[in-house]
């Protein structure tokens, strides 16, 4: 019998897991289905872009893993069951349930209203595909002279805010920040930021606060009503609460609680990887939400997937955050160095350069997503046993070497 490995969310995490643990086993030895909502792979990173106006690639997840023995299952999860070893999910003939030796939960994360009145039902975000291009279709019909009005000053909100403004130049925008404009970069960097908001002539609003988001205004707590013919919520993300609903460990945030490998501390068949992990560093801090923590957690769950099933040694891979890629439209940016504590270094990189260094990391990242077989090894990896991981014995079932 084969050991079932099904990946949930076909993200940067999930694409990556999913296709490395395919070329590294042998494929008589373990089926891997991969589970996810949409039939192409989201750009998540481009989404600002896509709901300005610009063609945004997005591949379809059947011909990426075509020949790669990934099974593709497009359905959304509704619920799953640790204890059981199964994945509940919906789709249009109506779902049904999934079993696995080995889940890898990599679902991501979505945005967060955190309560605000009419935040929800008013407000577009760029957090997914079918989100973005709603938003982008609303910007269609504004036309020129529109207002468009963009709330939260982190690096999604900065990166919309520049991009509409930059690709719309008929538009009015404003960015609505809670404190300091970009306060977290280093004073050279803020510096840069606000000198694009000004070229560009997005409309900065600092220390404000939104109390509540209507049909074509936005209500801040000074008193301020801010017009708005489309507002962008961009104030922070969450995770989906199937995790906790499931019975496993997770943070107040809803996030798995891995250990150094990936593994989830209270169910070990599960691994996390994504933003749906809360992945600890070796200097003791957590890797924030990110493509780049994407990345790294994903190895380090295929290292530990594939090192635990053909009975060799676990590696360590790097968990390690860097800095930030921040675009303000296609020809300026920031690269923000941060120090190991997350603070950010006095050095950055801005203008043309940085932006260049953002388009080749995505342009990269899309290449490896289109190509994720490529360089499949001579000589896969056979399962060493069949194990109850759960118990964390072997059940005696010893895999054909």
């Amino acid at each position: 019998m084969k050991h079932r490995i099904v990946v949930l969310g076909a993200g940067y995490a999930g694409v990556h897991v999913a296709a490395n643990v395919a070329r590294r086993m042998v494929s008589a030895d373990v089926g891997i289905t991969l589970v996810n909502a949409e039939p192409d792979f989201v750009q998540r990173l481009r989404l600002h872009q896509l709901a300005a106006g610009q063609d945004v690639e997005a591949p379809q997840l059947a011909d990426v893993f075509a020949g790669s023995g990934v099974r593709l299952r497009l359905a959304r999860v509704t619920a799953v069951d640790p204890e059981g070893g199964v994945v509940t999910v919906a789709d249009a003939e109506g779902g049904g349930e999934i079993g696995y030796d080995t889940l890898v939960y990599t679902l991501g994360s979505r945005g967060a209203d955190h309560g605000v009145p009419g935040a929800a039902e008013f407000a577009f975000d760029v957090a997914s595909r079918p989100s973005a291009l709603r938003l982008r279709e609303r910007l269609d019909g504004v036309g020129d002279g529109g207002r468009v009005v963009v709330v939260g000053d982190g690096l999604t909100g900065i990166e919309t805010a520049t991009e509409i403004a930059e690709s719309r130049p008929g538009l009015s925008v404003a960015l609505v920040a809670r404190g300091e404009l970009g306060a977290p970069l280093s004073p050279g960097a803020r510096g840069h930021l606000r000198r694009a908001c000004e070229r560009l002539g997005v409309d900065v609003r600092e220390h404000t606060r939104v109390d509540a988001v209507e049909a074509a205004r936005v209500l801040c707590a000074d008193g301020t009503a801010l017009t708005a013919d489309a507002t962008v919520w961009t104030a922070g993300f969450t995770v989906d609460p199937i995790a906790a609903a499931g019975g496993l460990e997770v943070t107040e945030q809803g996030r798995i609680v891995v250990d150094r490998t990936m593994r989830s501390r209270s169910h070990p068949n599960v691994y996390a990887a994504g933003d749906s992990a809360r992945a600890v560093r070796d200097n003791g801090r957590p890797l924030p939400m990110s493509c780049a923590s994407a990345g790294d957690t994903g190895r380090q769950a295929t290292a530990a997937i594939v090192g635990r099933l053909t009975g060799r040694e676990v590696p360590n891979t790097r968990l390690t955050y860097v800095g930030n890629h921040i675009s303000l439209g296609r020809r300026d940016g920031i690269l923000q160095f941060v120090d190991e504590e997350g603070r950010a270094k006095p050095k950055y990189v801005g203008g043309r350069k940085a932006a260049r260094i953002k388009a080749g990391i995505l342009n990269m990242s899309l290449w490896a997503t289109r190509h994720p077989t490529l360089g499949l090894p001579h000589r896969r990896h056979r399962l060493a046993a069949v194990t109850d991981v759960s118990a964390g014995k072997e059940d005696g079932r010893v895999a054909a070497s």
